[in-house]
């Protein structure tokens, strides 16, 4: 989950390096550390805190010229957070320097054996032992850097992205990965090394993406050079054009990433069905749904394996696709799925969701379904991502860079490429009459058109933001498609205001939570009028009995709740199915407002990082 990044060509390197690691600070950001190289020296700055704690301090301790260098931003796993424990990590001798994203997970024997052979550590680290592997394997080998590196990585087991520069030799970057992301910038006459293409999306358009056990060799004037990090086989070099633009990953006027991408879902969910939802033809069409309709017919079932926000999307599309398809869907935590030896069957279908598409334990679920013969469809926002390439097809959700660590557009955009599924497999099967499914087309073709109008509350939600900002404890509850989006909100004020909520079903509310309500818990209800609307005014009515605080989430013009609650954020009327893209947005403002007036970091939260890419 750290950010790396790597430069080499005619530009100064700190500019470029130190502009990219605040573009990958959503990956992590206990501790920087920037390391050039000048004239035959190294020159090393690390510190604590974040990237503009390590701007501050390497503008006074190291000169900042030297066209080649690596920096990192670090998520902490091995070693507190530290100046020692940060990277960049040098070997003994002062020859090598690394930065790494991932775990070796068999570091242990490997130090002991290298403090037998006169090695000395100075950080907790497991990174600080695979550079002096490295180091030792080279010199014992007598070899270059690149075959060093190769041997090395051969004796771990763990997952990694490295970069890796040796100052004996000065004119390229030996980078190697297995089961973390990483990207090559190919520029004229230079070359970016990255955790995602943001750090130089403004230098060059073009990049490869790294597969699993591969490791790339760039030099000044030679093109880049692959191989797999096993064989040592020569890989041809796939060089693609990046989707993204400059102005995708800048705030564009917004205080923070997050309220910039709230306000960027009527466009993300309009990017993500264009082309696949024509509503006035009555289509609906994804290519790879298509090419696999028949499977899809076949289905005995369906899982759903996911994590976080992902996973609660998946929730949403279990009752979907259970109503439009009528196939079983089950839905797991992907961390649980792999370790529990689940029973897949011929007939099964998996559906992996992630935003980022490297979520690693959503990743070793796939390859598990696979070993056991599964048909593994993915949902993930990220092109050219490791789950677009390890699942059998899949579909992207178009939403755009998410930068705010807490996933706002990523969960919209997720429920609508898994309604766009359904409707379509519900279509095929006919278990979805003719009139629904042109009125559920219709009623997601305005969907952006409705989440704009529910963004027009942000004021209102601001001001109960206010009421609520030093509330110990919140609980969310909803029925129905709405129980998920209670899971949500309530994840999302957890993981941004630091204030402890939960998520229920509102019917589970007597049988436990309940005991939780008095006059200082607020209950924030989903309470649009739909199907459960009576239900859900008897669960408000024993709250209120209690003196509970209510906020409730009601369909405009609702009369029943307003007389009830305490405050009420209203949403477009739009079907059950369709309403956790509506309600969901009021809860995203009001976890944001109470975050900010908290004082809290909103797009970097702590203990947290955007990208989960070890276990």
């Amino acid at each position: 989950m750290c950010g790396i990044v790597g430069y080499i060509g005619h530009r100064e390197a700190y500019p470029v390096i130190i502009k990219g690691l605040k573009r990958l600070e959503y990956r992590g950001y206990d501790s920087a550390g920037v390391v050039l190289y000048d004239n035959g020296n190294l020159k090393l700055s690390k510190t604590k805190g974040k990237v503009s704690d390590l701007e501050e301090r390497a503008e006074k301790e190291i000169t900042l010229n030297g066209s080649i260098g690596i920096g990192h931003t670090r998520w902490a796993t091995h070693g507190v957070p530290n100046d020692v424990n940060s990277h960049p990590h040098v070997s003994n001798s002062g020859n090598l320097v690394i930065v790494h994203n991932g775990i070796i997970e068999n570091y242990d024997p490997i130090k002991k054996e290298l403090i037998k052979r006169g090695y000395v550590f100075h950080s907790d680290t497991d990174t600080e032992v695979l550079v002096n592997l490295i180091e030792e394997v080279k010199k014992q080998e007598h070899i270059k850097l690149g075959k060093a590196v190769q041997i090395a990585l051969n004796q771990v087991v763990g997952a990694y992205a490295i970069a890796v520069f040796d100052k004996q030799n000065p004119d390229e970057i030996v980078a190697a990965r297995l089961g973390s992301p990483l990207a090559i910038g190919v520029g004229e006459g230079e070359f970016f090394v990255a955790s995602d293409a943001s750090p130089f999306i403004e230098y060059t358009s073009n990049a490869v993406y790294l597969d699993d056990e591969e490791m790339a060799i760039v030099s000044l004037d030679k093109p880049v050079t692959i191989r797999k990090i096993k064989d040592d086989s020569i890989v041809d070099p796939y060089i693609q054009e990046l989707q993204m633009n400059l102005e995708q990953i800048e705030k564009g006027g917004f205080d923070h990433f997050m309220l910039k991408e709230i306000y960027e879902q009527p466009n993300a969910i309009k990017d993500t069905f264009r082309g696949r939802l024509r509503a006035d033809e009555g289509i609906v069409k994804l290519s790879s749904v298509e090419e696999n309709l028949q499977k899809f017919l076949n289905a005995d079932r369906i899982l759903i394996v996911a994590c976080g926000t992902s996973w609660h999307a998946g929730l949403v599309a279990e009752y979907i696709l259970e109503e439009f398809t009528r196939i079983p869907v089950e839905v797991e935590y992907a961390s649980e799925f792999r370790y529990r030896n689940p029973i897949i069957r011929k007939n099964d279908i998996i559906i992996a969701i992630s935003q980022s598409g490297e979520t690693a334990d959503t990743l070793a679920a796939i390859k598990l379904a696979k070993e056991q013969g599964a048909f593994v469809y993915g949902v993930c926002n990220v092109v050219g991502s490791s789950i677009s390439r390890e699942t059998h097809t899949g579909s992207y959700t178009h939403a755009g860079p998410e930068i705010g660590v807490a996933s706002t557009k990523a969960f919209t955009t997720q429920i609508t490429v898994l309604t766009l599924m359904a409707l379509r497999i519900g279509q095929a099967k006919g278990t979805l009459s003719r009139a629904d499914f042109h009125r559920y087309l219709q009623e997601l073709d305005h969907v952006p058109q409705k989440v704009e109008q529910a963004l027009e509350h942000n004021l209102e939600i601001q001001a109960i933001a206010s009421k609520y900002k030093d509330a110990p404890n919140c609980l969310y509850l909803g029925r129905g498609y709405n129980y998920p989006v209670a899971l949500e909100g309530a994840l999302k004020l957890k993981e941004i205001s630091y204030i402890h909520a939960e998520g229920y079903p509102a019917a589970e509310m007597k049988h436990g939570p309940i005991a939780l309500i008095d006059e200082h818990m607020p209950v924030v209800i989903i309470a649009p009028k739909q199907e459960h609307y009576d239900k859900i005014v008897s669960n408000i009515q024993e709250i209120k009995a209690r003196n509970g605080k209510i906020i409730a989430v009601v369909t405009a013009g609702d009369v029943q709740v307003k007389k009830l609650a305490d405050y009420v954020i209203e949403i477009p009327e739009t079907s059950d199915a369709l309403s956790p893209l509506i309600t969901t947005i009021p809860l995203q403002l009001l976890a944001y407002h109470i975050a900010v007036m908290r004082g809290c970091n909103v797009d970097q939260p702590r203990n947290l990082a955007k990208s989960v890419t070890v276990e």
